[in-house]
């Protein structure tokens, strides 16, 4: 079955390029575009397509409102968000993933990457283009609390090898790989540390490992 996509960005020439990116993968099909945020979050609310790939800057809402909107803390169903941008600021990575966003590129990342991070985010993975993701957790490291929050319950040997390996970027593939576990072993390990360190997603668990000098 083909992951459903929402392509929304305010200029023409890029939503048609991202469009045409995507219709020529396999296993992928655009089900959807808008031009800016107030239509991006009509047709994603109508589509309730499998991932909106959104630009972070749009005119009538950014994107990182309609994230917010569509897949933070208070959307009642929440949806699989990738943003992609021009501008690479901590700013707007640090707000596009607050709000929710399962995925960060910049938009000169190049076609493999975008559609791993379709991919991932489809899958409940989240992807951050490489070149951002040490700077932007070493941010959230330097702005957390002096006292690291502590787990509900103490991590096992094994969830603290996953953990080390999700600050350090890697997919759920790779971790499956470099332990020599099950893919679903690795889903299960990683929801139980969310679990435990009351994280919303693995960002948030990569940002405890960072705060706790596991990395």
């Amino acid at each position: 079955m083909s992951i459903r996509v929402v392509v929304a960005d305010d200029q023409d020439l890029v939503r048609a390029g991202l469009v045409m990116i995507l219709g020529a993968q396999p296993g992928l099909e655009v089900v959807g575009e808008a031009a800016d945020g107030l239509q991006a979050l009509e047709v994603a609310t109508r589509l309730r397509p499998d991932v909106l790939l959104i630009d972070i800057l749009m005119p009538g809402l950014d994107g990182v409102e309609v994230t917010r909107r569509l897949a933070g803390p208070d959307a009642t169903d929440p949806m699989a968000v990738v943003v992609i941008t021009t501008f690479d600021l901590d700013e707007y990575v640090l707000g596009a993933l607050r709000a929710g966003a399962r995925g960060f590129l910049l938009k000169n990342a190049g076609p493999q990457l975008l559609v791993q991070a379709i991919h991932a985010a489809a899958n409940g993975d989240a992807l951050i283009a490489p070149n951002v993701t040490r700077r932007l957790l070493q941010t959230f490291a330097d702005r957390a609390p002096a006292t690291p929050t502590q787990p509900l319950h103490p991590l096992t040997e094994r969830e603290e090898e996953v953990l080390v390996l999700v600050a350090r970027g890697r997919s759920n593939a790779e971790i499956a790989a470099e332990l020599f576990i099950s893919l679903s072993t690795v889903k299960t390990h990683i929801a139980s540390l969310m679990a435990k360190l009351g994280a919303r997603n693995r960002v948030e668990v990569a940002i405890w490992a960072y705060d706790t000098k596991r990395v």
